[in-house]
């Protein structure tokens, strides 16, 4: 299986500007992103960048994992709500990855969900193809 993606950029690198668009399923299309909404728009407002869309991809990806491991567990979650922050650090990349988990699973005890948070951290596809960097999970049982 693969998937893919389309950068298009034009100019320089600081006043230079691009789109980004998922080509097969269209689920966004000609994103806009710049030098400024990648390192100097501090809010985000005005368009993407690369390391939202690794957060995006970190986040599905973790809260799928979790899913299919708490139901296997006999546990189906009622919720999952899954916020990704990447950090980047201009001059040096990214760092790291921070998985923030809400949670509401019926029936769970505190430690269970801990390990299988944990699991899921270490199996999903996204956490391992982030091996080079610092991934940590902050996971709350609703």
């Amino acid at each position: 299986m693969k998937r893919s993606a389309q950068a298009v950029w034009s100019g320089d690198l600081k006043s230079g500007a691009g789109t980004l668009t998922a080509t097969k399923s269209g689920a966004f299309n000609a994103l806009p992103y710049s030098f400024k909404t990648r390192f100097e728009n501090a809010d985000g407002t005005e368009g993407t960048n690369p390391e939202e869309l690794i957060a995006a991809a970190h986040a599905g990806c973790f809260a799928m994992q979790l899913s299919a491991f708490l139901a296997n567990a006999g546990h189906p979650a009622e919720k999952v709500d899954v916020t990704a922050e990447v950090e980047l650090v201009p001059g040096t990349g990214i760092t790291g990855s921070q998985l923030n988990l809400t949670a509401s699973v019926p029936g769970i005890s505190e430690d269970e969900f801990q390990q299988l948070a944990e699991k899921a951290k270490a199996e999903c596809p996204v956490s391992k193809a982030l091996g080079a960097i610092n991934v940590s999970l902050s996971a709350t049982l609703a």
